[in-house]
C-alpha cells in the first residue's frame, strides 16, 4: 500500500563515500518511509476535504517522518497533550484501535480514516469505533474489567490534579454504575 518514499540519490551525491552502517541505516529508513496513496482516494474514504488532508498530512509528516508511528513514538506524542497525568496505558489502547492492520504500525491512512470517523462519522461509526477501543480482547463483548481497564487508563491520563478531586476507587464506582444500567 503506498509508494515507498526515498531514493539513492542521497547515497549516490555524497563525496565521501559513507561507512557501511551509514549505507544499512539509510537504506533501512527508504524502507520503513511511506507516502499514502492518492489524495483523491482518501478524500473519497473520508469526510475531509482535500485541503483538509493535505493539512494533516504535513503535520502527520512533522511527527512521524518516516510517514509511519510505532507505539512508543505515539505514546510520546500524545504524551504531550496530558502533562499533568500518565496517558500511556490509554494511548496503548489508542494506538491499538488506530492499528486497524494489527502490524504494530500506523499509516497516515489508519490516522486519518479514524478522525474522521470520530470527528465527522455517524453516530452509528463512532460507536462502532469506540466499542473497537473498549473490547480490549477483541471477542466481541466489553466486559467488567475491559471497560474497568479503560476507565483507569482515562483517570491516570488525566491526572491527580483534577477538580474536583476525585476519589481513589472514582474508577471502579463509574464502572459499576455503568454496569448497574438495565439493558448491559
Amino acid at each position: 500500500m503506498g509508494a515507498v518514499m526515498g531514493t539513492f540519490s542521497s547515497l549516490q551525491t555524497k563525496q565521501r563515500r559513507p561507512s557501511k552502517d551509514k549505507i544499512e541505516d539509510e537504506l533501512e529508513m527508504t524502507t520503513v518511509c511511506h507516502r499514502p496513496e492518492g489524495l483523491e482516494q482518501l478524500e473519497a474514504q473520508t469526510n475531509f476535504t482535500k485541503r483538509e488532508l493535505q493539512v494533516l498530512y504535513r503535520g502527520f509528516k512533522n511527527e512521524c517522518p518516516s510517514g509511519v508511528v510505532n507505539e512508543e513514538t505515539f505514546k510520546q506524542i500524545y504524551a504531550q497533550f496530558f502533562p499533568h497525568g500518565d496517558a500511556s496505558t490509554y494511548a496503548h489502547y489508542l494506538f491499538n484501535a488506530f492499528d486497524t492492520a494489527q502490524n504494530g504500525s500506523v499509516k497516515f491512512e489508519d490516522f486519518v480514516m479514524a478522525l474522521s470517523i470520530l470527528l465527522r462519522g455517524t453516530v452509528h461509526e463512532k460507536l462502532r469505533w469506540t466499542f473497537n477501543l473498549y473490547d480490549i480482547n477483541k471477542d466481541g463483548y466489553i466486559n467488567k474489567e475491559e471497560m474497568m481497564d479503560i476507565v483507569k487508563a482515562i483517570y491516570d491520563m488525566m491526572g491527580k490534579y483534577t477538580y474536583p478531586v476525585l476519589k481513589e476507587d472514582a474508577p471502579r464506582q463509574h464502572v459499576e454504575v455503568f454496569f448497574q444500567v438495565p439493558g448491559f
